[in-house]
């Protein structure tokens, strides 16, 4: 497990956290509110690792940074303590939910099976658009490039990795399903962030997400269904060994 420390971007430190994804400024339209705007700022700089796993989160500094008061602050925090991402511990506080390998052998199992099961929904009612939104992706997905040397790539090639994944199954009209496979998503994406960073990758990813999305559309569901699987179990055990080598345990 992390060390029990403070970050340095929530105590003064002289990088705002903000300053990477567009700033301070936060307006509440109604739809996208406050609380809102910062649960997006405070999951991305936890899941890209800009908030270190185990890091103590200094409300009055957080504050501070977001040019924002405790309330939408509180808010954004117990929104990402229920999706796994955030700790609270009574005369402690808040901090980043620590990285182990029985978290990530949890979610690597969970991801296995529900998105497996929101695939093969999505391949019996997905609709022709949903086909066409899941080509379209994968398109974009393999034209990125990605290179450990030049982080703004990893960066931008994880957005649209994200978005492939959620597009794939978006067509199995469960609401509560895609929410949770969205979570699995973002505690999987912690700890393969810190292996990309080091890797830019170890295999032909390109291919295994071509053949997921192909055999979705012709809606050979034991085909998508296994390839997927297949993926997902690699890089839990890819990323099982990487963070052993790293002494996580």
């Amino acid at each position: 497990m992390q060390s029990d420390r403070t970050d340095t971007h929530l105590t003064g430190a002289a990088t705002p956290l903000g300053e990477a994804d567009g700033g301070n400024s936060f307006v509440d339209d109604g739809k996208n509110t406050i609380a809102s705007q910062l649960v997006s700022r405070l999951r991305e700089a936890i899941v890209s690792g800009q908030l270190e796993a185990g890091s103590k989160i200094n409300l009055d500094n957080a504050r501070k940074r977001f040019q924002v008061s405790l309330s939408p602050l509180r808010e954004a925090l117990a929104r990402l303590i229920s999706d796994g991402l955030v700790e609270f511990e009574d005369n402690r506080g808040y901090r980043v939910a620590p990285l182990s390998l029985a978290n990530l052998a949890e979610v690597t199992s969970l991801r296995e099976e529900m998105e497996t099961y929101a695939l093969r929904e999505a391949m019996t009612v997905g609709t022709v658009e949903w086909e066409g939104n899941v080509m379209r992706i994968l398109h974009r997905l393999n034209r990125t490039e990605r290179d450990a040397a030049r982080p703004e790539t990893l960066q931008q090639w994880e957005d649209i990795h994200r978005e492939f994944h959620l597009t794939l199954i978006s067509g199995c009209g469960k609401p509560q399903l895609l929410s949770f496979c969205s979570i699995l998503l973002n505690l999987n994406d912690r700890y393969r962030r810190t292996f990309l960073r080091a890797t830019s990758g170890d295999r032909n990813v390109n291919t295994e997400h071509s053949e997921i999305a192909q055999g979705a559309i012709a809606r050979d569901m034991d085909y998508a269904c296994n390839r997927l699987r297949e993926h997902i179990h690699r890089t839990g055990t890819n990323l099982q060994k990487h963070l052993s080598e790293k002494g996580i345990g």
